[in-house]
């Protein structure tokens, strides 16, 4: 008797899991997008941002750009979930749930760790939990394996520059921050808690290894400008880097650990 009780719930619960299963997804968060693709998932996607990495090919609907979300657009694809970031106002998120929209808050994540719990979580919401966390912990292999390679007694000071117009840079308690925890330098910028600052401050620190996170001419003018001050030592052993925006400013855990990779042998070549 009570095993054909623990059977029934059992079957219950796995019922009740399939039926939270999302099947028709809008993603308004591009590292989310990522993550579904990675686990092969991209079918469920109807809806994404302008800025969301998908392929051409699978013709989905654009309903929003970084900020501005369509929801006429939104609820004409029937999603029955609707992933958000702290880029969306509030004020929309809370419009789209009072419209019955399921929405999935995703945000920003501050660490390596929190980009792999937001992976797997993507995961459960579409059934793939198991395999996301196979991802994660591969990932998590990849790491520790990299951080072996790394030359001992050496700590570079690194700036890793995220805008231009204004200066901004990587600071603490965000996953920038871990991307030089873990290539085994010091961030320049490791006492300020507002990533905007001037060139005269960067100067000051005086970085051995300049990265710069930023895409197209303006990365190319920047690293330029950089190599133009020859007090820098970055400057003076060329080691002021373009890393890809893309992989390095929304990663999944995959694309963390790939951009680290690059950072490291960078450093140490």
């Amino acid at each position: 008797m009570k095993k054909i009780v623990f059977l029934s719930i059992l079957l219950i619960l796995c019922l009740f899991g399939q039926a939270q299963e999302a099947k028709r997804i809008v993603s308004l968060v591009p590292w989310m997008t990522k993550s579904l693709y990675l686990m092969g998932e991209q079918g469920r996607l109807v809806g994404c941002t302008s800025y969301c990495p998908v392929v051409a090919t699978d013709k989905i609907p654009v309903v929003a750009t970084a900020v501005n979300v369509s929801l006429e657009k939104t609820l004409t694809l029937k999603p029955d979930l609707v992933f958000a970031s702290s880029l969306i106002k509030p004020e929309t998120i809370e419009n789209m749930k009072k419209l019955g929209i399921k929405v999935e808050y995703m945000p920003y994540p501050k660490s390596f760790e929190e980009i792999c719990i937001n992976f797997i979580r993507v995961g459960e919401l579409v059934g793939q939990g198991a395999k996301a966390k196979n991802i994660v912990s591969q990932q998590k292999a990849r790491l520790a394996q990299l951080k072996t390679g790394i030359p001992a007694g050496k700590n570079p000071k690194m700036f890793i520059q995220i805008g231009a117009k204004p200066l901004f840079c990587a600071v603490p308690d965000t996953f920038m921050e871990d991307f030089i925890q873990f290539a085994g330098g010091k961030n320049i910028a490791g006492e300020l808690k507002n990533g905007s600052i001037t060139r005269e401050y960067v100067l000051k620190q005086d970085p051995d290894i300049v990265f710069i996170v930023t895409m197209g001419i303006v990365a190319e003018e920047e690293r330029d400008t950089w190599l133009n001050y020859p007090s820098l030592s970055a400057s003076k052993s060329k080691r002021v880097f373009i890393l890809d925006a893309d992989k390095t400013c929304s990663p999944t855990p995959v694309l963390f650990v790939d951009a680290l990779e690059e950072m490291i042998k960078l450093s140490y070549k």
